[in-house]
């Protein structure tokens, strides 16, 4: 295949950097622009630093931006005015910013995911098939620990599990979510989707789902040990998205899960 033109925004984030990294050893990635919200005066990978405007983002075919929620929906903004493809790995929207996105993907194709795991998409697939097969005596609830620098909670790995768990009861995730949780030592199984999470450390991401009857408990669980996965499936999830009409995809549709 040819070499895809990749913007990354973002990046001087744990993930853009990561991302950097991990296009170098990609014979089929080209990282034409890299940019922040702001100006820095330094260079990353012999490329200036620049602002997100449309002409630093111009040459590129697939944007991936992992940064926070407001420089998101800037980044799609401008996206769709240059017909430029979006991976968006960025988590903690609020709904009327997931809105936002869903509107934009009508124009250009934009693939969002709250991870990029192979392992960690497989898991969610998985608590879908356990939540669909499991009758309603049985209660659930997700855990999650990232390292302490992580802002948003529930993670949007630890939603995106629980987006799994509804979609096997045929329920709406805003319809039966429970109590979130921050640095409990325990948290409760409820009626609801109850969720804990966990700073500390350098942790790059555990993710727990349990499904408890009272009188057995099933549980899932993946652990990373390295965030150069996350951007190994960004990048797959870019190549995949080149010949994409617009529309709004995931990881699963990379993945091909049913």
């Amino acid at each position: 295949m040819k070499k895809i033109n990749l913007a990354i925004t973002g990046g001087l984030g744990r993930m853009g950097q990561q991302i950097i990294k991990s296009c170098k050893k990609d014979k089929n990635i080209r990282i034409i622009s890299i940019t922040e919200n702001r100006i820095y005066k330094k260079k990353i990978s012999g490329l200036k630093l620049q602002t997100n405007s449309k002409n630093s983002l111009k040459n590129a075919q697939v944007i991936i931006d992992f940064s926070v929620p407001k420089c998101t929906l800037e980044i799609i903004k401008i996206a769709s005015e240059l017909k430029k493809r979006v991976v968006i790995g960025t988590t903690g929207f609020s709904k009327n910013e997931e809105k936002i996105i869903e509107k934009y993907s009508r124009k250009v194709p934009i693939l969002k995911a709250g991870n990029m795991s192979l392992g960690v998409n497989l898991l969610v697939y998985l608590t879908e098939i356990a939540s669909r097969s499991l009758d309603n005596n049985f209660l659930s609830k997700v855990y999650e620990v990232h390292h302490k620098q992580k802002k948003d909670h529930p993670s949007g790995t630890a939603l995106m599990l629980g987006k799994g768990i509804a979609r096997g009861k045929n329920k709406d995730l805003n319809k039966i979510i429970g109590k979130k949780y921050l640095n409990k030592k325990s948290f409760p199984f409820s009626n609801k989707i109850n969720f804990n999470s966990l700073r500390k450390g350098k942790i790059v991401g555990e993710h727990e789902v349990s499904f408890s009857s009272g009188k057995e408990i099933i549980t899932l669980n993946h652990e990373s040990f390295d965030r150069a996965l996350y951007a190994e499936g960004a990048l797959a999830a870019a190549k995949w998205l080149i010949n994409k009409k617009p529309g709004l995809y995931s990881m699963r549709n990379v993945l091909n899960f049913k």
